[in-house]
């Protein structure tokens, strides 16, 4: 009767263009789908990240996870208004923008002045404030796709750091480049901070065609003026919260395996990719763990809220459960691409786990990397304070064409590649929920082989 189901639902769903899960797929599949399907865009500190915590405790406990609950804590809101941009000389023609997070507005009718347009970050900080007083500031760079994401944190900086410094040199606002590797006109969104002292302006990137086109146009050497309108909402505190679930392990003193992703997402596509696939491909390789047996370790699941606006799930979670003892961290929060490399963080005592990692990993393509594991946004503040941590690296190749775009969408996803993963995660948990190794009393860390 299944199967019958199946094949009178395959035309709808070829015709929808809706990617097929594998024959007999287990919860992954299933809390991607529903996450992305019944709540969609999740933004940090709205009614939807609401709506979506209680949809993830109502599954996890479904799934069998003990322990299941909400440890909720406030972050600033921030939500997006109306949007557009349009060049107004020389040549007059609309730009698709979005505003980054934490963006200034414009007002209602919008701003229009000269553009200073400058090739890279390190260009703008360079320039003499009277270059930049009063424009519209627009920063390129030269973002490429690379298997490992290297090449956000170089480039990323035009969004982490460039409004703050355009503000502080009185700029009247900021557009710049998608910080992406895609040639569609969907330009990518995120964070963006203002220190303390700094006010907001208005801050919004660039799809990267329309930028290759203000590019050309600025090049003609006659002077640009743009017009911007940007009408952002900054909404006060307002809750988000973590979801934790568990596999309860039959040694308490052997420590915690903490893994997980994070629930919010940005708003413009439905968070497939950004995170919904990472707290999936956890989930499901954590129950698999549960329907195998107790293992030494508890593995607790975690998935983080708020992000996307500075890990503040993560922070949240390091303070209030620093004092337990956690054995290892591990997150995923890099799509749902095949994973290539894994990479340790682990004391010279546990040099076999990472041997029998490497045995375990192979039969599914993953090499063994020479890194240090970083835990990822959420996690990260363990790996630093000195907890163990493992990577399981995604390829990362075409990730930043979609990041933080509307086409952040579950077509995006290879059911195959996705069950790689939980093959993976799973693997990687049966080692290290069992490793005889003391895990919580390290001497010297390393990450190397």
């Amino acid at each position: 009767m299944r199967r019958l189901r199946l094949l009178f639902a395959l035309p709808l769903l070829l015709a929808a263009g809706a990617p097929m899960p594998p024959p007999g797929a287990d919860p992954a599949w299933s809390i991607l789908e529903g996450l992305t399907t019944e709540i969609g865009p999740r933004p940090a500190g709205s009614d939807a990240e609401a709506r979506a915590r209680a949809w993830a405790v109502a599954r996890l406990t479904a799934l069998g996870f003990s322990n299941v609950r909400v440890e909720p804590f406030d972050v600033p809101y921030w939500a997006r208004g109306t949007e557009s941009a349009a060049v107004t000389a020389p040549f007059p023609q609309p730009l698709a923008v979005t505003a980054l997070g934490n963006s200034g507005a414009t007002p209602p009718s919008g701003l229009e002045a000269p553009v200073a347009a400058f090739a890279s970050l390190a260009a703008l900080d360079a320039a003499p404030a009277e270059a930049v007083a009063g424009r519209i500031v627009y920063v390129g760079h030269a973002m490429a796709p690379t298997q490992d994401g290297s090449g956000y944190g170089q480039y990323g900086a035009a969004r982490f750091r460039g409004p703050a410094i355009a503000a502080g040199k009185g700029a009247a606002a900021i557009i710049i480049r998608s910080i992406g590797t895609d040639r569609h006109r969907l330009p990518h969104t995120g964070q963006t901070v203002f220190p303390d002292g700094v006010a907001p302006i208005p801050a919004a990137a660039l799809a990267n065609p329309d930028a290759d086109q203000l590019e050309r146009i600025v090049a003609r050497g006659r002077p640009v003026r743009l017009r911007l309108v940007l009408t952002p909402l900054a909404g006060g505190q307002r809750p988000s919260g973590n979801v934790i679930a568990e596999v309860p392990g039959t040694d308490p003193a052997a420590g915690i395996v903490a893994i997980g992703g994070h629930l919010d997402s940005w708003d413009l596509g439905t968070g497939a990719i950004d995170n919904a696939a990472g707290v999936a491909i956890t989930a499901a390789a954590a129950r698999r763990i549960l329907d195998e047996r107790r293992p030494r370790r508890t593995i607790r699941l975690i998935w983080f809220g708020a992000e996307e606006i500075g890990g503040l799930g993560g922070r949240a979670y390091f303070e209030r459960h620093r004092a337990e003892p956690h054995a290892l961290v591990a997150e995923s929060d890099f799509g749902a691409d095949r994973i290539w490399r894994f990479q340790t963080r682990l004391p010279a005592a546990a040099a076999g786990l990472a041997d029998r990692l490497e045995q375990a990993l192979a039969p599914f393509g993953i090499v063994r990397g020479r890194g240090t594991a970083n835990a990822g946004a959420d996690l990260g503040p363990w790996a630093r304070a000195g907890t163990n941590a493992i990577d399981l690296n995604q390829d990362g190749t075409r990730y930043f064409d979609l990041h933080h775009t509307a086409d952040d969408t579950i077509d995006k996803i290879d059911p195959a590649q996705l069950e790689q993963n939980v093959a993976a995660w799973t693997a990687m948990l049966r080692l290290v929920g069992d490793a005889p190794e003391d895990l919580l009393n390290q001497n010297s860390l390393t990450g190397t082989p």
